[in-house]
């Protein structure tokens, strides 16, 4: 059954309007002998007839297996009628049952400007359908500047790929059809990034929401994911603020990743360069080191002196003394000892004579009082104790135990040792 007709003369007729679009009578088509009335959809002959309940509409007289105006469903009729009567409460323009001009869409409910162009149709739909069929008539309608807005009786996978109202009926009595889903609301109060924002869907009267969609009030939004739905321009913005504010913390959070990413590659860049050098420094040490060897060779085998033990004993100096010490040459004046001058530490000071290591003892009849000898063993303490002949100090400072003693040497009783003069 369908709400429309095809009058020979008259042309379209719309039963739920009550001139019937075309300034004529129900009385004119109902019950009338001879009547002559077809079917827009498929040709067919249609009557005109109440329903039980008051509702108007029309009946083919054979019911025609292809023609979807008299095969809908109870519901799909009772849905369409209720969409085109909410769309006239909100003061539009609305016709049921129309066709495009080139009848490649047939909508529910037709809509219609203020200037009598059609801008939306209201689709019922219960039937089964894929989301990419509900795409492509979406498309179809859109090609010729028509939107749609599609109403739904249950939660279908097609209804969240095109714009949805899904939709329930009264109970009973003079309730209106309530909307359930597909308008909805953007929650977010504070607007900080701490509090959590949300799509909700809101419960309101159809008649409503379809003044709404057709003022421009509210309007098609599509999600993230690709859902689709109706919303105020004021909530898109809240949501798209939300979205620039999570973008500039994206944005801040991962310059700072980069930032530290960059502190850390230049960090490793500076550990590598200190690493580098270090093991230049350390190359360095070992060739000076290796040079000072060399070049102190010849007092190594004069005074029988361990090569192996310098280091140590070198550091023995210096913990000894306090102060920073270089070694000179070896000094036929202080017998062939090795000299070592020290200054004062942190200071800019220049050298002076501080000690001579391992000097030949016999050389020590004129030896400066000032001036200390350095030693790596006992033996050579005593071999110089033994030819003392003027009071000397000594420092005994062991490499191989690590130990440092210090000695006052007193000449042997005996002649009046000569003094330095």
């Amino acid at each position: 059954m369908g709400y429309t007709a095809v009058h020979p003369v008259w042309g379209r007729l719309d039963v739920s309007l009550n001139d019937l679009g075309c300034g004529r009578a129900w009385g004119e088509i109902h019950r009338v002998t001879g009547l002559r009335l077809a079917c827009p959809e498929c040709g067919g002959r249609v009557f005109a007839r109440a329903s039980r309940h008051g509702v108007r509409h029309f009946y083919h007289q054979v019911r025609p297996p292809d023609c979807e105006l008299a095969n809908e469903s109870p519901e799909h009729h009772f849905l369409k009628l209720e969409l085109a009567m909410a769309a006239r409460a909100a003061g539009w323009r609305a016709e049921l049952e129309v066709s495009s001009e080139t009848g490649n869409w047939r909508a529910d409910v037709l809509v219609f400007d203020d200037r009598g162009r059609p801008f939306m149709a209201l689709e019922a739909q219960l039937s089964p359908m894929t989301p990419a069929e509900a795409r492509m008539r979406t498309d179809r309608y859109a090609r010729d500047g028509v939107a749609v807005c599609w109403a739904a009786l249950q939660d279908r996978p097609w209804s969240r790929a095109v714009p949805t109202l899904r939709v329930t009926a009264p109970a009973g009595g003079d309730k209106p059809w309530t909307v359930r889903h597909g308008l909805a609301r953007y929650t977010w109060a504070p607007r900080t990034l701490k509090a959590k924002a949300t799509w909700e869907h809101i419960t309101c009267p159809l008649g409503d929401a379809l003044a709404w969609i057709l003022q421009g009030t509210v309007r098609v939004h599509t999600a993230v994911n690709g859902t689709v739905w109706w919303t105020a321009p004021a909530y898109e913005e809240q949501a798209l603020e939300r979205a620039r504010m999570e973008a500039e913390a994206e944005a801040a959070g991962q310059e700072t990743a980069a930032q530290r990413r960059r502190e850390q590659t230049e960090a490793a860049e500076r550990r590598r360069l200190a690493a580098g050098q270090r093991a230049l420094d350390r190359q360095a040490d070992r060739e000076e080191r290796q040079a000072e060897l060399q070049r102190l060779a010849g007092f190594f085998q004069h005074t029988g002196f361990d090569p192996t033990t310098w280091d140590t004993f070198t550091q023995l100096v210096r913990s000894a003394s306090g102060k920073t010490i270089v070694y000179g040459e070896q000094s036929p004046r202080y017998g062939n000892g090795l000299l070592v001058h020290a200054r004062t530490r942190e200071t800019d000071g220049g050298y002076t004579l501080a000690a001579v290591v391992c000097p030949d003892p016999h050389a020590l009849t004129r030896w400066p009082q000032n001036l200390d000898i350095l030693v790596p063993d006992h033996t050579w303490l005593a071999r110089i104790r033994t030819a003392a002949s003027i009071p000397l100090r000594v420092a005994v400072l062991e490499p191989r135990t690590g130990r440092s003693t210090f000695a006052r040497i007193h000449p042997a009783p005996g002649p009046a040792a000569d003094r330095p003069g």
